[in-house]
Formats: structure tokens, sequence, C-alpha cells
């Protein structure tokens, strides 16, 4: 695995498979310009005839997702640089809406804030115990906008709410199994990869017209997140520039 400091987006395709798998140094968080690649690399993914079924990934043993750059965060100084910054992960969850092929999400350690809008934008999440998440975007005096209709999809509206308003709390694997953000969950890192494998084999052997006809029942009612998702990012891109929110992170530059 590179250990590029800036982290990278990886795409390979077996066996009618596309593997795709992000990284970076820190808990797999994901800047800007990581959030880009990985929606563009989505799309090119579904596109790609040789392969019929997606497998998304993080790199490592460690968290599965720290959410958004923190850095980026503390960076902003306008409402356009904080649109900019939260459209990142809209771009990635109607990346992997509009995609044509299935994509299984494979989950093996803890997730914040925006990683849980990419769990939830996955058609089928196999995840591992210990596997647990937390909605922490109140905690900044921001919310969970741009990741809230992918997580209440996923959810619906009082599981999100639990997890939007109790943000210092983190939820196990087994609470986010029985309130259908993962489908499945595994005891072990071979166990999880043997079913994201046997899973990912068999839909790929699977009629492809059943697939894509699936996929649009999935995602049926969801034809306005674009336009959604833009005015949510335009929402946290001004709350970012909040009293509130300013000092949390003035605090924090201080830790």
């Amino acid at each position: 695995m590179s250990k590029n400091p800036n982290g990278t987006v990886t795409y390979s395709s077996q066996y009618n498979i596309g593997t795709i798998e992000f990284y970076h140094p820190k808990g797999n968080s994901l800047p800007k310009i990581l959030l880009n690649t990985l929606a563009e690399t989505i799309t090119t993914a579904g596109e790609d005839e040789s392969n019929q079924i997606i497998v998304l990934r993080s790199a490592g043993e460690g968290a599965f997702c720290a959410g958004a750059s923190l850095d980026e965060l503390m960076k902003i100084t306008n409402v356009d640089e904080g649109k900019d910054f939260f459209s990142g992960f809209a771009k990635v969850i109607n990346a992997m809406r509009t995609c044509p092929k299935l994509i299984i999400c494979r989950v093996h350690g803890k997730t914040v804030g925006g990683g849980i809008g990419v769990i939830a934008a996955a058609d089928f999440v196999i995840a591992m115990q210990g596997a647990s998440i937390k909605l922490s975007e109140l905690t900044l005096g921001i919310g969970p906008f741009v990741v809230g209709p992918a997580v209440r999809r996923k959810l619906g509206v009082a599981s999100f709410a639990t997890l939007a308003l109790d943000s210092n709390t983190w939820y196990g694997a087994e609470w986010a199994l029985s309130h259908g953000l993962f489908n499945k969950l595994t005891g072990s890192v071979l166990e999880l990869d043997s079913e994201v494998n046997r899973l990912s084999a068999d839909l790929a052997s699977s009629n492809p017209e059943a697939l894509a006809h699936l996929k649009d029942i999935f995602w049926q009612a969801t034809g306005h997140w674009d336009s959604t998702l833009d005015q949510r990012a335009e929402i946290s891109g001004r709350l970012v520039l909040s009293e509130y929110t300013t000092k949390y992170i003035d605090e924090f530059k201080k830790r």
C-alpha cells in the first residue's frame, strides 16, 4: 500500500468485479482532492464494461473513514470555499447513486461524519465487529446536511435523528446492523473478506439486466438529489463561518 501523504484512490477490475480503494494517512479521511478523485473513479468503474459489480473499500486496519479533512475545514474563509468543501461528499454520494453498477461497501473500522454518508450510499454493506459510527457534525456547529439524504434513506427519520442529534456518542456495529446501515456483520477481517468475496462473485455472475433494474428500484425517487445536495452544501458552507463554529475551530487549533 502506498504511503503517499496526500492519500490515494486506486481502481482495478478482475473476474467481473471492480475494486475501488481509498487511503489517507489521517484515518482514511477524505480531503477535497480525494473526494473528487473518488467520485470520478466511481463513475469510471460504472462505465467500465469489464466489471459487473463494484466493491468500495478503504485501506489499512484502522478507521474505515475519518470523514472530511479538518485541516481543510480550518482554512475556509468565505461561503464559496465552504460550499466547495462540503460539495465533495455530495459528488461522491451522487456518483454512487447514479452508478449503473451495484456497489458493495466493505467496512473494517470506525467511521465518522461524512464517511457514514459514503456507507449509506452503497447498495450493500458488509462490516466487521467494532465498526462503530458517529455522526459528529453538530459538535462542530454544522450538522450532517449533505450526507443527510443518504443516511435518512437507509435508516429512516428516527434513527437519522438519533445519530445527528447525539453527535458525541459512538454507536456500535450491532446498532448499525439492526437499524439498516449495515446489511451483514462479521467477526473478523478474514470473515469480512470472505463474505465480500463471496457476494461480489455471486453478483458478478448474475444477470446484468436484473442487477441494473434492481439498482434503479433501490434508488427510485432520488432524482432531485443533485440540486438537494448542492443546497445542503451551501447551508454547511455558511454555517462553517458562524460564530459558534469559528470559535470551535479556534479552540481546536490550540489543542
